[in-house]
């Protein structure tokens, strides 16, 4: 019964062509398979009957047999009527109330006919009373056999269309009746079997239907262990075929470019993290492989320097090197930085984004095709066509989560040979996530500062603190230091109450009359916001207002505040972003975090984190598990375009890691996928990649 779950959703019992229409357009369920991988939310023992006369403070979702005494009516407004009915199990009295559909009750439930009732008791003037309970006839429900209810998360178009939690239970239920036979294993025995997982036919079963949390807890484990080893298959096939195809320029030589950098030119000295990374680097790109390698560091912690070490290992082999960068503002701090470094070198660096034009542009072009440009910084305008490398070698992609997996491949076309591949990102990745998203590359990891930086002190402060806090700002630019201020918005929003920088930026000159201002923001030309980014590096200006558009590619050593208004509205990693604006000079630096009183739990340990340290990758592990991976920045754009329907990488680490040693076994022992014990896992493998999910977008 091979293809049974690929039906079309109308022939489930109960679903008819209207409920069909609307499951697929709200929810994506065309089939029985997307029905079966539609999976409860949570679930409630109904087999337990409670006594109204044991009820006491906060209840949970309890279910009582009850027999209604009598029925009330209320009006509450023009054709609006509030229904009471009082029941009694004859240990006390509970009232079953109803706004919505009140007058249908009345016609449906029978004085003294006995129902099961459940719901969430609350207390309404001193009396128990359950709002809209679901009810049903005692003789209609055998309690021994409802274990576990399933509830399924539904939109509000859905309610409006009468399809409820209960609905889906419902047709859930007629879809699992109708499969009389078992449905088709997708694992081979030899895993079922080793690591002790149910049938996948049991799994859907209690998944839907379980009869006790031991029965959930086993379901759970098959079909989250099934998602993730697939995968994590998929990365791992993917890579070892890559590898497999494509062979890498070798770079052998050590030249005089890079000992002239050096040794005359390292601005300073390296820290072991460095030294490891680019001896780690140093070996992919002498072992005839093309290297595919995410370096990750904290900002701060020398990724460019280490980049930049490696481009000129490629200019020393007879290669051309590129950096690609999100935006022009970080183009453009990479390339002011490169060439800093390189000052007085014979190494051409130019820079191409989409403002360069005219003569400038063709000159840059020009050299780029001849190979009198050895590295080229520039945001996507250096994958448009009209760029021509003479023998591009070594390629930086940098904050890689904001470029498209499409975006990032059309450099690799750039040669006859893919180039080696360094993909750098400032946003530490939780392992967990790393393995998933970037499982096809390489990890070096830079987990050191260079010396003689103190770590940032983060300080929580409210609103209601501003004269304190301005006072401390102005003690900083006394001793000659700069501010960065950052507001949320740029125009203010009528659904949303936040300071915005254009009112923001006015106060605050009247506040600091004495002191020069910039001011920076995403809507500016570019030309007018690099002079206001200039005037505030070159120390013209002492206080930078802008919005988060300075949360990446500014390099202001001066700078030691750093001030986050409304911090309550960011999510950690941004947070921490910005907080890496500072704290890049020998001077102690400051990040303020500024919120409101009024904070939610989750946001007042979002505030906390902060102020407890400056470890990006502990930042990073409370935020997965604070907001879960598809809300991370940049995960949708990395790569992760499969769904994980009921895995959470936040929370199932143990599961990636053992999913991910189950592949790797496999595409060890088969790499040319030909062997017929593994027969099962190719055919499956290939049959997702199918279906609507972008199994081959992984980067």
């Amino acid at each position: 019964m091979p293809d049974i779950l690929q039906q079309d959703i109308k022939y489930v019992p109960g679903v008819g062509p209207r409920r069909q229409d609307i499951l697929k357009r709200e929810l994506g369920i065309a089939t029985f398979g997307d029905l079966l991988e539609y999976y409860p939310y949570k679930y409630i023992d109904r087999s337990k009957i409670y006594r109204i006369a044991d009820f006491s403070g906060e209840m949970p979702f309890v279910q009582v047999k009850a027999h209604i005494l009598s029925f009330e009516e209320y009006d509450m407004g023009p054709r609006k009527k509030r229904i009471v009915a009082h029941a009694t199990d004859g240990t006390g009295i509970v009232d079953l109330v109803w706004f919505a559909r009140a007058q249908q009750m009345t016609k449906d439930l029978k004085v003294d006919t006995e129902y099961i009732i459940f719901g969430k008791p609350s207390v309404f003037k001193g009396r128990y009373q359950f709002a809209h309970p679901e009810i049903e006839k005692a003789g209609d429900v055998e309690l021994s056999t409802m274990g576990m209810q399933p509830y399924y998360v539904t939109t509000e178009r859905m309610k409006n269309a009468g399809i409820t939690s209960r609905t889906i239970e419902r047709i859930t239920k007629s879809l699992l009746e109708r499969l009389s036979e078992p449905l088709a294993e997708t694992l081979p025995p030899f895993i079922v079997n080793r690591l002790h997982l149910v049938s996948r036919d049991t799994a859907f079963r209690n998944i839907h239907y379980p009869q006790s949390a031991a029965d959930m807890s086993a379901a759970q484990m098959r079909l989250k262990f099934e998602e993730l080893f697939y995968v994590q298959l998929n990365i791992l096939r993917y890579a070892a075929d890559h590898r497999r195809k494509y062979r890498g320029f070798v770079f052998q030589h050590v030249g005089p470019v890079f000992n002239e950098f050096f040794y005359h030119h390292l601005p300073f000295e390296l820290t072991g993290a460095q030294k490891r990374v680019i001896r780690e680097v140093r070996q992919d790109m002498r072992s005839g492989r093309q290297m595919n390698r995410l370096l990750q560091g904290d900002v701060g912690s020398g990724k460019t320097l280490v980049a930049l070490m490696c481009m000129l290992l490629a200019i020393d082999n007879g290669y051309q090197a590129c950096i690609m960068a999100p935006t022009e503002i970080l183009a453009e701090q990479h390339l002011a930085t490169i060439r800093q470094m390189l000052d007085g070198m014979a190494v051409r660096t130019e820079l191409l984004t989409g403002t360069v034009k005219g003569k400038k542009r063709r000159d840059i072009l020009e050299g780029t095709a001849n190979g009198s440009v050895n590295i080229l910084v520039g945001t996507h305008a250096v994958i448009e066509d009209t760029v021509q490398f003479l023998n591009l070698g070594f390629v930086v992609v940098d904050e890689q989560h904001r470029f498209g997996v499409a975006q990032r491949a059309k450099l690799w076309t750039k040669n006859a040979n893919p180039p080696h591949v360094l993909v750098m990102t400032a946003t530490p990745i939780p392992r967990t996530l790393a393995m998933t998203i970037y499982g096809d590359l390489d990890v070096s990891i830079i987990d050191e500062l260079p010396p003689g930086r103190k770590p940032i002190q983060t300080i929580h402060m409210y609103d209601s603190q501003t004269t304190s806090l301005y006072e401390s700002i102005r003690r900083q630019i006394r001793k000659g230091r700069q501010v960065y201020i950052v507001f949320p918005l740029i125009k203010e929003s009528e659904k949303i109450d936040l300071k915005n920088l254009e009112e923001g930026y006015e106060a605050l000159r009247e506040v600091f009359p004495n002191f020069s201002m910039s001011k920076i923001h995403g809507k500016m030309k570019p030309a007018d916001k690099e002079a206001e980014m200039q005037r505030f590096v070159k120390g013209e200006t002492q206080i930078l207002v802008a919005t988060t558009v300075i949360e990446v590619g500014v390099n202001v050593p001066n700078a030691s505040v750093m001030v986050i208004l409304d911090a309550q509205r960011y999510g950690l990693s941004q947070l921490h972003q910005l907080r890496g604006r500072v704290g890049r000079g020998a001077e102690q630096s400051f990040c303020i975090l500024v919120t409101t009183q009024q904070l939610s739990k989750e946001t007042a340990t979002r505030i906390d984190i902060m102020c407890d340290t400056n470890d990006g990758f502990r930042i990073a592990e409370a935020d997965l598990k604070l907001r879960g991976p598809g809300d991370l920045e940049g995960t949708q754009q990395s790569g992760m375009a499969f769904d994980l329907k009921i895995a959470n990488i936040a929370r199932d680490g143990q599961l990636v890691q053992l999913a991910r040693d189950e592949a790797q076994r496999i595409v060890d022992d088969d790499p040319l996928c030909q062997k017929p014990e593994y027969q099962l896992l190719w055919e499956r493998l290939i049959a997702l990649r199918k279906t609507n999910i972008n199994w081959a977008a992984i980067s």
